[in-house]
């Protein structure tokens, strides 16, 4: 019911109670009941007037922020006339004067915000609408003449609002409607909205006399405008990789004025985080302003000259680079410089060689802080990488460095490295890189560049260190009544070690030269690998320090198989001559064996450590994904051995749950190898052990008629499990021949047992999920898989069985209510149902008509 403006004056009281208990109560019923009561104020146009009337009359800011944002929903969701549009600009701007500067932030940013989607849903509708920005330049020097200071905090949080308003879809509006909206906005108005933030900046920088409030907001002004979606194409801020930023021609003028560049430099200088570093990335943003946007080569170089020159003397003066937040910015800014301009750009200025010295300075000393400075090595070493990829571009004279700084840093990130495994060791509560993998990942691809650089005094150097280590260790793993500590010691040095030999091979394609450096550092992995193979070290394998090893491990060898093993292998390559010498491992064959024997070793004894079987079946699929080298595969005993044996007796780490996944991806490895040779008497050697589990099942059920008697008398992890390896199996069948034999073999004997596992299991979600999302993939009609014969009747034969499951299943799922996780216990079987059913429909090898004819109730 609609409420009138002078009906809702007269129960302004109980309307601000009620929005009291709306924001305050700690009881979820409460809010709701009084939610639905205060629901009115947005329900429908004619209550824009009572919402006028609370903010007039109510001092309440709950009161207040009920009305802004009930207006702020019919603004965007209902339809005004455009008179009431105007009128209503005209009421907030008048209020936000008389009153702004004295509500509560959050009551104001709610009415601001109002006012700019009004002003962005309307912006082509009337000019009126388009002149928020000249508004908020009137509350600006209304705020400077000295009355209100309020007020110019008052027009810069509108002109951020507006910009952030401007710069995101809204609901409800299309993104070509906001992309249009956002050129528009950009080619009138965001530049002199950006030149609104340069001049309050400058009014507001140091030594003056003025609030923090202000300058947050004068340089978050400025941020915002640099920040704009000048395309409107809705880019992902979320990514660290910034691209070039694209800014209009009209801006040229004033991003060549070295006085933008000064004032930003400046505002750094003489402020503390979070102003500081929002003023460095400003610098970020302005470094990665478009080439093309300057007059001529002379601007640009003059324009980065003096983006060098401001980041030499921060660096010389250690300058706010003491708190985190700035050093990341500054570390982010340095990154740019390379991405946005050339090599030869940046040894061409004057002060290159000291620049460039400090910045491998601050680098060095960014390794050595690996505790502090984690996350912002990673744009140095980007830099650093960037600019190595550009030497063999180099012309002129001018000396790069590169050969003088390059080796300081490689070997400054190895010993950083090495000095954080004994400080890890003694103080567990610090953050060990090794616990992020995504970080761990970037750092090294950009060490990779760095480390080929002057490749062979690197090698020299790495082989130094690790082979005391590697002798030690060996020796350490034999002896009895070794110290633990320092075996954990060794192992955590050797893990870093390994890394970074794991990304040496990873850079282009290497000549011979660098292929022997491969070799020499490669022998040292593969004694390693020899050297923990023994029985006599299982007792290890629950050992942290000892399962990174072993990804460490896994990570070289699947880094040496893409480029030393596979369908292109050349076994002339100079790494095998090393490899032969040394382990005699002369070919790819015999590395093969190697990779396999560990493979199948990792299986058996990692059995606790789920990163060590993913990543160690990464490697696995890895080798069968190619069709050489799986062919290769087929040839060694190990694989002829797996494809025979691969139950939990063999491989322990089947019967762990945190292992329930890379069981489905162990079998569909298999499988995929197994039907590379059309052999159909080893797919019936290879199901026999599920085979074995159907026929206890079937036993235990009294022939798949009593699903209580299965219940009680076979473990539910009995059936999670062959669920599991069958749709690994069921995910390898890519032909119609494939899949012919698995079809074959389940139909019709084997499906009364799985329908009689899910009515047996149907109200626990680790079985029935299992099974359900088994029948989803088996009934996909990938690759046209599924494809009969014309006179087979497999295709209706197959419906039947999904119909029956699909029953079975929604007879519990209807039957469940009040459930404690509604999500797991109904509604995800019943999304794979829908899952299993779409895919049938769509599959294109049943013909629905035939049911109906012959009377059958399959499809009904």
């Amino acid at each position: 019911m609609a409420l009138t403006a002078a009906t809702v004056v007269q129960q302004l009281p109980q309307i601000e109670a009620l929005c009291e208990r709306l924001y305050t109560s700690q009881v979820q019923q409460e809010r709701t009941k009084v939610e639905e009561m205060l629901r009115v104020f947005s329900s429908s146009t004619e209550q824009v007037a009572s919402c006028k009337a609370i903010l007039d009359n109510s001092k309440s800011a709950y009161a207040q922020i009920l009305a802004t944002s009930s207006l702020l929903k019919i603004v965007t969701d209902q339809i005004l006339s455009l008179d009431v549009k105007k009128e209503m600009r005209i009421y907030f701007l008048q209020y936000l004067d008389r009153h702004g500067p004295s509500l509560e932030p959050f009551v104001f940013t709610s009415l601001a915000q109002l006012l700019c989607r009004l002003t962005k849903l309307n912006w082509f509708q009337d000019e009126q609408f388009t002149r928020l920005v000249d508004d908020s330049r009137t509350f600006l020097e209304k705020g400077s003449s000295g009355a209100s200071q309020g007020h110019y905090l008052l027009g810069l949080r509108i002109l951020n609002l507006l910009v952030t308003e401007m710069n995101q879809p809204t609901q409800g509006r299309t993104l070509t409607q906001h992309r249009k909206l956002a050129v528009a906005f950009r080619d009138t108005a965001l530049l002199k909205v950006f030149q609104l933030a340069l001049a309050s900046l400058r009014a507001l920088a140091p030594p003056a006399q003025c609030s923090s409030k202000l300058q947050e907001q004068a340089v978050g002004l400025s941020l915002a405008c640099l920040s704009f979606d000048f395309f409107g194409t809705c880019m992902d801020d979320s990514s660290e990789d910034l691209s070039t930023i694209q800014v209009p021609g009209s801006w040229r003028s004033l991003i060549e004025d070295p006085a933008s560049l000064k004032l930003f430099l400046d505002f750094y200088r003489s402020t503390e985080p979070p102003l500081s570093n929002q003023a460095l990335e400003c610098l970020v943003r302005l470094a990665s302003v478009r080439r093309s946007l300057f007059t001529d080569e002379a601007s640009r170089s003059r324009f980065l000259a003096q983006l060098v020159s401001g980041s030499q003397e921060i660096l010389q003066g250690q300058q706010g680079l003491a708190e985190h937040a700035n050093y990341h910015e500054f570390c982010r800014l340095l990154g740019r410089l390379k991405t946005n301009y050339q090599l030869s750009e940046l040894v061409a200025l004057e002060n290159y060689a000291q620049w460039i010295q400090l910045v491998a300075e601050l680098t060095v000393n960014s390794l050595n802080s690996w505790q502090w400075a984690s996350s912002s090595v990673y744009y140095l070493l980007g830099l650093w990488s960037r600019l190595v990829s550009s030497m063999p571009y180099l012309k002129g004279d001018g000396p790069s460095m590169l050969e003088t700084f390059v080796p300081k840093i490689t070997e400054a990130y190895v010993a950083s490295r090495m000095d954080a495994v004994p400080a890890l060791l003694q103080d567990q509560s610090l953050e060990d890189p090794l616990d992020s993998p995504e970080q761990l990942h970037d750092q090294l691809e950009s060490l990779s560049y760095l480390c080929r650089f002057q490749y062979e005094q690197f090698s020299e150097y790495l082989c130094g260190l690790m082979d005391p280590i590697l002798g030690a260790y060996t020796q350490a793993l034999t002896s009895p009544g070794v110290d633990e500590n320092q075996v954990a010691l060794m192992e955590g040095r050797l893990t870093w070690l390994i890394h970074i030999i794991s990304t040496t091979p990873r850079a282009s394609a290497s000549a011979e030269s660098q292929e022997m450096i491969d070799g020499e550092l490669s022998v040292r992995v593969f004694e390693l690998i020899r050297a923990t193979e023994g029985v006599q070290q299982r007792q290890r394998y629950t050992l942290l320090s000892r399962q990174r090893l072993e990804v460490a491990i896994t990570s070289f060898l699947q880094a040496f198989r893409k480029i030393y093993v596979g369908e292109q292998v050349m076994n002339t390559s100079k790494v095998y001559v090393r490899l032969s010498e040394q382990c005699g491992l002369g070919d790819h064959l015999s590395v093969l064996n190697v990779m396999l024997s560990r493979i199948a070793n990792n299986m058996k004894t990692f059995v606790t450590s789920e990163e060590v079987v993913t990543r160690t079946l990464e490697l696995f699929q890895d080798l069968a994904q190619g069709y050489s080298s799986g062919k290769l595969l087929l040839k060694l005993d190990a694989i002829t051995f797996m494809l025979q044996h691969h139950a939990a007796n063999e491989f322990p780490f089947l019967d762990d749950p945190a292992n329930a996944r890379n069981r489905t991806t162990l079998h569909s490895i298999l499988a995929k190898l197994l039907f590379m040779e059309d052999t159909p008497g080893k797919f019936k050697t290879f199901v026999m052990p599920f085979q074995q589990v159907f026929v206890h099942l079937t036993a235990a059920s009294n022939g798949a008629t009593n699903a209580q008697a299965l219940r009680s008398s076979v473990p539910e992890s009995t059936v999670v499990g062959l669920m599991r390896d069958l749709r690994g199996v069921a995910q390898a069948t890519n032909s119609r021949k494939t899949y012919g034999l698995l079809f074959d073999w389940l139909h019709p004997q084997h499906f009364p047992i799985i329908r009689c596992c899910l009515e047996a299991w149907a109200d626990k979600p680790s079985v029935s999920t299992a099974v359900l999302k088994f029948m989803a993939e088996f009934v996909q009609n990938k690759t046209q898989r599924l494809t009969f014969d014309p006179s087979s009747p497999n295709g209706i034969l197959l419906f039947r069985e999904v119909s029956k499951i699909l029953v079975t299943y929604g007879r519990y799922a209807t039957g469940v209510n009040n459930a404690a996780d509604v999500y797991t216990q109904k509604f995800k079987g019943i999304s794979i149902c829908m899952l299993i059913l779409t895919r049938t429909l769509v599959g294109y090898y049943v013909n629905f008509g035939v049911f109906e004819l012959y009377g059958d109730p399959a499809l009904k």
